[in-house]
Protein backbone atom coordinates (compact mmCIF):
# COMPACT_ATOMS: atom_id res chain seq x y z
CA UNK A 1 0.00 0.00 0.00
CA UNK A 2 1.31 3.46 -0.91
CA UNK A 3 2.30 5.60 2.04
CA UNK A 4 2.82 9.35 1.70
CA UNK A 5 6.27 10.71 2.45
CA UNK A 6 6.96 12.62 5.61
CA UNK A 7 6.45 16.34 5.45
CA UNK A 8 9.55 18.56 5.29
CA UNK A 9 9.88 20.76 8.34
CA UNK A 10 9.62 24.54 8.09
CA UNK A 11 13.18 24.95 9.33
CA UNK A 12 14.58 22.71 6.60
CA UNK A 13 12.43 24.40 3.96
CA UNK A 14 13.49 27.87 5.09
CA UNK A 15 17.16 26.86 5.22
CA UNK A 16 17.03 25.58 1.65
CA UNK A 17 15.24 28.71 0.47
CA UNK A 18 17.76 30.96 2.24
CA UNK A 19 20.64 29.04 0.67
CA UNK A 20 19.10 29.40 -2.78
CA UNK A 21 18.54 33.13 -2.29
CA UNK A 22 22.09 33.67 -1.02
CA UNK A 23 23.51 31.89 -4.06
CA UNK A 24 21.42 34.09 -6.36
CA UNK A 25 22.54 37.20 -4.47
CA UNK A 26 26.20 36.21 -4.82
CA UNK A 27 25.84 35.60 -8.56
CA UNK A 28 24.07 38.94 -9.01
CA UNK A 29 26.88 40.74 -7.17
CA UNK A 30 29.49 39.02 -9.35
CA UNK A 31 27.63 39.95 -12.52
CA UNK A 32 27.31 43.57 -11.43
CA UNK A 33 30.98 43.71 -10.47
CA UNK A 34 31.99 42.31 -13.86
CA UNK A 35 29.75 44.79 -15.66
CA UNK A 36 31.25 47.69 -13.73
CA UNK A 37 34.80 46.57 -14.44
CA UNK A 38 34.03 46.14 -18.14
CA UNK A 39 32.53 49.62 -18.32
CA UNK A 40 35.55 51.17 -16.61
CA UNK A 41 37.90 49.07 -18.79
CA UNK A 42 39.72 47.72 -15.73
CA UNK A 43 38.79 44.09 -16.23
CA UNK A 44 41.49 41.46 -16.59
CA UNK A 45 39.36 38.32 -16.51
CA UNK A 46 37.00 39.38 -19.26
CA UNK A 47 38.64 40.58 -22.47
CA UNK A 48 36.46 41.82 -25.31
CA UNK A 49 38.06 43.33 -28.39
CA UNK A 50 35.75 45.91 -29.96
CA UNK A 51 37.53 45.97 -33.33
CA UNK A 52 37.06 42.23 -33.86
CA UNK A 53 33.41 42.44 -32.87
CA UNK A 54 32.70 45.28 -35.29
CA UNK A 55 34.44 43.38 -38.13
CA UNK A 56 32.19 40.35 -37.72
CA UNK A 57 29.01 42.41 -37.91
CA UNK A 58 30.05 44.51 -40.91
CA UNK A 59 29.93 41.56 -43.33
Amino acid sequence: MAVPKKRTSKAKKNARKANWKNQAKTEAQRALSLAKSVLTRKSNGFIYNLTEASDTFSD
